[in-house]
């Protein structure tokens, strides 16, 4: 009589699966960088960094601003105001339609991520 073997076979199935997430790169370094990440029709999503000296032309916003200091120190005229500073982990909440003056009057590099919500509309 013969000795039959018996093997257990494993089969892997690779599944693949479609990610749910989107996945966005920041620019590093210290270079002058004005970044649209993510712009839909719920919020607006930049990553901004500017080198001493820099910053953005005077204009007004055209939503609600959320405006977070990751590093270095903001120089920032809001509404005729004179300018106030802010250094890195302070977020800003400047209301729809605020005259806006950004700067970056240091010698360290400033970066920036501002949130528009709602989206602005064209």
């Amino acid at each position: 009589m013969r000795k039959t073997k018996h093997y257990n076979v494993l089969i892997v199935v690779k599944e693949v699966m479609q990610m749910i997430e989107q996945v966005f790169k920041l620019a590093e370094g210290n270079g002058k960088a004005i970044e649209k990440i993510l712009f839909d029709e719920n919020v607006h999503y930049l990553h901004m960094v500017f080198p001493q000296n820099e910053g953005l032309p005077e204009h007004f916003s055209n939503s609600n601003v959320y405006m977070t200091v990751v590093r270095g120190k903001l120089s920032i005229g809001l509404g005729g105001q004179e300018i106030r500073e802010y250094t890195s982990g302070t977020l800003l909440k400047i209301p729809f339609n605020t005259k806006m003056n950004v700067l970056n009057l240091h010698v360290d590099t400033l970066e920036l991520i501002v949130i528009k919500a709602p989206a602005p509309e064209k």
